[in-house]
């Protein structure tokens, strides 16, 4: 999940659906819009097998434009459709049996960190990236101050990389920008009209363009 831009940069998360058709349009139309670390595949209440078919040929859309397919669910269909790695929901336990399973092959990033301790822990792992926030979160248009807060901390004293959930206003990744994470998550902010998604996309990369501070090298 690196890159050579110098900012916070996004990481989608795909919503719900079923319809894998509709899904793959909307994916492919956001991902349009320019520059994307990274997007999150949840299962959501998706059975196994229709998750593995969902994720076959989502991840192959993902990796065509150049981000990382990250699976949240079922950490088998990770390896089955070729992703790029596995994002945590599961606190400090889960994590640790990803990162023991799939790190260093695979990207290991999530885990549900609440709080300062929880999050030191995770931390301990080593994992690529810590999460601060839900898949699911983003039901206010701005972010959660509490995990805005955890990235101000946890940025200022942590290399491993934070990612914040942001709000279901595409704004609101200017605030997560300047906790000094290193990537913001959206999902309603992006996918809520799914024909505005590529001129979302563009709009964030171009206030995160202009606003975001710069990291040091």
């Amino acid at each position: 999940m690196t890159g050579t831009e110098n900012r916070c940069r996004l990481m989608l998360i795909l919503p719900e659906g079923e319809d894998i058709d509709a899904r793959r349009v909307m994916l492919e139309d956001a991902l349009r819009g320019g520059d994307v670390a990274s997007v999150v595949l949840p299962q959501y209440g998706l059975e196994d097998g229709v998750f593995q078919k969902h994720a076959e040929a989502l991840v192959p859309v993902i990796q065509k434009a150049g981000a990382a397919a990250l699976i949240a669910g079922d950490t088998r269909v990770a390896g089955r459709a070729k992703a790029d790695g596995i994002h945590v929901t599961g606190g400090l336990e889960a994590m640790a049996e990803a990162m023991g399973n799939y790190s260093p092959k695979l990207i290991v990033g999530g885990g549900n960190a609440k709080d300062r301790h929880v999050a030191l822990e995770i931390g301990d792992l080593a994992p690529d990236y810590i999460f601060f926030g839900k898949i699911g979160g983003d039901i206010k248009p701005e972010p959660h101050s509490k995990n805005l807060a955890l990235a101000e901390w946890w940025a200022s004293m942590v290399e491993v990389p934070c990612v914040v959930m942001g709000g279901t206003d595409p704004q609101s990744a200017l605030a997560v920008a300047e906790t000094g994470a290193e990537f913001v998550a959206l999902c309603q902010a992006v996918f809520a009209e799914p024909r505005n998604a590529a001129q979302v996309v563009a709009s964030v990369n171009a206030l995160l363009d202009e606003k975001a501070p710069r990291f040091e090298d």
